[in-house]
Order: structure tokens, then sequence, then C-alpha cells
């Protein structure tokens, strides 16, 4: 049964799990179909979406914590060796960074492919297999750390494989937006995101913790998600499903990004979740390079990750209600706001107002990243109803446009968490201080805020209020 047989796919009544677990027919702006079969089908997805989301992202960011334990202590004057870290490890802060920005930009690379790749293999099959995936930068990542005479070369490449976490975001995303309707998709991707984004809070908290018990030590870090990929793809495989609307050739994402508004919404969503991830990955380091505290960077680093997971789900609520637009440009003037006290707090050495200012930073990237999200199918919807073709094709040409559309501007937008290490990495060698790179931070963000009015808000734009 193929979608284009639209005589069989319509005698079909909606909602039924056919062979392989494919859905033929699906009507969620039906009310009766959604409120009767479609939520609790649509619901169940969503659980399961989350469970295997929030393990590729806890895997994505795994370095993050490892490298805390993978610092030597230097000399300031001589740039000597003093104290080894972890399994004899001496990584230099430049080291680090880079580590931490390969692993965010494989990430952002492969959003792209795992985009195509629901419309191509369904989106509980590729759930599947993108679980599997995870099994590579877990396994790799607890034979390399055994090791600190192994070249930094293939310490980068193993870090990079990490990256296949980062893509489940885009397919996910992409995946779900196919089974909500309009009126509940901010909410539900917002849920769906925050979901995985915990993931982040979740591996920086529990990653020390299981480091600390037994004789494993780093390699602990890599195999505890061993058993857990494995659990979330048996998840996904007994629980999931294919839908037909979602599997049809990836000319509709291609076709997204035609429109210029595709392109403004993934460098805003670089402002929004690229921020989110880049300083997820490096936060930890800061406070253990800026203010030589690790203790408080294994013990309370995941806090900004999991202010900014928690907080996301309330911005796609926020956008339902009064308009994405006016909540992300809200989100970016408080996020130069708070990159602003934060370079207050590093001038002042103050770590109370640097950590405070960067808690207010991480809850305003989750608000943003959610009301975002929310703008994407508004915006399509907008596009659609400007060609004057209501008809079922175009409606559903337009909806795949948008879904393909959202894994784009992740796949983008997520490179910010690869920009972001490494202009604190050059901030720190050139100037010694990361003070010019928040600086830059502000400058930016400022930016977005005025790009954000002139096209979603000024009175008069096409776009105005999505």
């Amino acid at each position: 049964m193929t979608i284009s047989d639209k005589t069989t796919v319509e005698a079909v009544e909606p909602g039924v799990i056919g062979k392989g677990r494919w859905i033929e027919r699906w009507e969620p702006e039906n009310e009766l179909f959604w409120e009767a079969r479609g939520k609790s089908i649509a619901f169940r997805n969503l659980v399961f979406s989350i469970v295997a989301e929030h393990i590729g992202f806890s895997v994505w960011l795994l370095w993050s914590i490892v490298v805390v334990r993978m610092y030597g202590t230097f000399d300031a004057a001589t740039g000597e060796l003093v104290a080894a870290g972890a399994n004899g490890w001496a990584l230099t802060a430049s080291q680090g960074f880079t580590l931490l920005a390969v692993a965010s930009g494989v990430g952002a690379f492969l959003r792209v492919p795992y985009t195509f790749a629901v419309p191509i293999f369904g989106g509980r099959n590729w759930t599947v297999i993108s679980a599997l995936l995870l099994l590579i930068p877990t396994l790799g990542l607890a034979w390399v750390v055994q090791n600190p005479e192994t070249p930094f070369g293939v310490l980068v490449a193993i870090a990079a494989t990490a990256g296949f976490g980062g893509g489940n975001f885009a397919s996910s995303m992409s995946n779900i937006s196919f089974f909500y309707p309009d009126k509940a998709k901010g909410w539900a991707l917002g849920l769906n995101a925050a979901g995985g984004n915990i993931g982040v809070a979740v591996a920086q908290k529990l990653v020390p913790v299981v480091i600390g018990i037994g004789a494993l030590g780093l390699s602990a870090a890599g195999l505890v998600y061993v058993p857990l990929a494995l659990a979330s793809a048996i998840l996904a495989f007994l629980f999931m499903d294919n839908l037909r609307e979602a599997k049809a050739d990836p000319k509709p994402t291609a076709a997204s990004l035609q429109h210029g508004h595709t392109w403004l919404m993934a460098f805003l969503y670089i402002g929004t979740f690229g921020s989110f991830i880049g300083y997820s990955a490096a936060f930890p380091t800061l406070l253990t390079v800026v203010f030589e505290r690790a203790d408080i960077a294994l013990g309370w680093g995941f806090l900004g990750a999991l202010i900014g997971s928690l907080s996301r789900p309330y911005g796609g609520k926020l956008a339902d209600r009064i308009g994405g637009s006016i909540v992300t440009i809200a989100s970016f003037l408080v996020m130069a706001a708070a990159g602003a006290t934060a370079v207050v707090g590093v001038q002042n050495e103050s770590l109370a107002l640097f950590f405070v200012s960067f808690m207010v930073l991480f809850a305003a990237t989750g608000i943003g990243n959610g009301s975002t999200y929310r703008m994407i199918p508004s915006i399509f919807g907008r596009l659609h109803a400007s060609k004057g073709q209501d008809t079922d094709a175009s409606r559903l040409d337009f909806k795949r446009q948008a879904a393909g559309a959202v894994g784009i501007i992740s796949a983008v937008g997520a490179f910010g968490g690869f920009a972001i290490p490494f202009i604190y990495k050059i901030s720190k060698e050139m100037s010694g201080t990361i003070v010019p790179a928040l600086q830059i931070y502000v400058g930016v963000f400022l930016a977005m805020a005025a790009i954000t009015w002139v096209f979603y808000l000024r009175k008069g734009a096409t776009m105005r209020n999505v």
C-alpha cells in the first residue's frame, strides 16, 4: 500500500497500524479522530521518541564532563605540567575546547542527513537505527580514555563520533511534527526537545558519579550508556510507528531551502539552540579553567543544561498563546543582558555572579528554543496560504516542507555549539580571558533581536506575529 494509491489509502480507517507498524492514513486535524484515537497514538510515539532522543543528547555531550577530569595543571609562568588529570591525561584548555567543538560540529552536520532519513526510512525505523549507532561513540570513548599516550588526533576522531547523538534531534523533531495538529505542535515539539535536551544535564550529573564507582574510571562514562542505547532501540522497535505521509521523497525538504525564512530561522536558531548546546558543552570547562573550580563544574555544572531543558516546553507553550516572535525577541534581550552580567562576573572574579548570570542565560535559551520552533510551522502555514491553493495535496506538501525545514534549521542552529567553544578557545589564547568572547555573544544576541523585530514583529511584516 502506498500513499499515491489514494483510493486504497482513503478506504483505510485513520490510525490503523499495518505491517511493519506503518500507519497509512493519519488525520490529526480531524477533531473526532484526534480525540478518539489520534492523541493516544501520537503521545505513545512522543514518549519513546523522547527516550531515544534523551540518550542521544546524553552521548553527544559526554565529553563535556569527561574532559574536565582529563585536564592537566600547568605552571602559569613556564607552562610546565604540574599535575596530570585522571588516567594520566594532561589536556590543555585549548585541547579541551577543541574536543567539545568537534563533537558539537559533527552533531550539527549530521542533522542534515538525519532529517532526510525520516522520509526515506520512516520515523520509527530510523529511531531504531540511530539509537544503535550510539554504540560507536560510547564504546569508542570507553576504549580511548584508558590510554593517555593516544595521539590527540585519535582522541579528536573518537570525540567526533559523539556527533551521532546530536543528529538524533533533527530526525526526532521532524518525525513528531507529523503526529500532532497545528494547535498542539508547540507544546509537543517543546516536550520532545526538552526531553532530549535534558539528557545533557543528566549526563553531566550522572557521569561524575559513575566515574567514581568501581575500577573502570573514565571508561565508565561510555560503558554506562551502552545498555541504555540498546534499550532505547528496542523500545522504539516495539512501540513506535511509521507514518506513511511522512514517508515521501526528500523533495519537500529540498524545496524548503528555497524560502528565505528557512535561512532566517536557521540563523535565529543559532542564537537559541546553538547557545544552549555550546554553553552546555563549555560551562563545566569554563568553571574549571576560568575560576579553577573543577569541584563546582563536576557537582553543579549540570544545572545550566537542566534549566535550559526544562524551560524549553514553556517557550513553546507561550508561543502557542501569544506568538513565537514575541517570545523569541524577549529571549534574545534577556540573553544579551545575562551575557553582559557574566562579563562583570569574570572581570570581578565573582563566581557567584557568573554562575547566576549563566543560569538566567540558559533559561532564556530554552524559552527561545521552544518559541523559534513554534514559529516554523506557522511560517509555512502562511506561505501555503499565500499560494492560494488550498488543496489536500498542497497542504501536505507544505506540511512536509515545514517538517524538512525543522531538520535543516536544527542542523544550522547546532553549529553554534561548534562555534562557541572555538570562540572561547581563541579568546583565551589571544587575551588570556573569555571576556572578549562573552562580549561578542552579547552583540550577536542584540543583532538577532533586531532581525526578529524587522521580519517577524514590525508592523507591515508579512510574517508578523507568527
